[in-house]
């Protein structure tokens, strides 16, 4: 009886771990997206930026052939800034917030 109640107890306990791990963040984060231009065509080699807005570090990325970007390896507690510029032409900035629990995002980028 007594091995009984601690099989149940632990089984409990394991149960409960498991179900608070579940809601915590993602260690880390990812954005990707695309640049496109104004009529919607794909922007290859458009710089984009990321800011970290707690420590202000910005990281770049040169958009590939279809325009795409990816940034990996992001803070799920930190908040970033995302814009890219071609050609004089700049997109608004977009924010990647630390509320948005999603391990991947995908923000595209229009350029006006």
């Amino acid at each position: 009886m007594v091995n009984r109640l601690a099989v149940m107890l632990f089984v409990l306990a394991l149960a409960a771990f498991a179900f608070a791990q579940k809601g915590k963040a993602p260690a880390e984060k990812s954005v990707s997206g695309v640049v496109t231009d104004s009529s919607g065509s794909a922007v290859p080699g458009a710089v984009v930026q990321l800011k970290n807005t707690k420590t202000l570090q910005v990281r770049s990325f040169i958009a590939k052939d279809m325009g795409e970007y990816y940034f990996h390896g992001l803070s799920p507690d930190v908040d970033y800034e995302l814009k890219a510029d071609s050609n004089g032409k700049s997109s608004g900035s977009r924010t990647l917030s630390s509320f948005d629990s999603h391990a991947e995002a995908t923000i595209n980028l229009q350029l006006k």
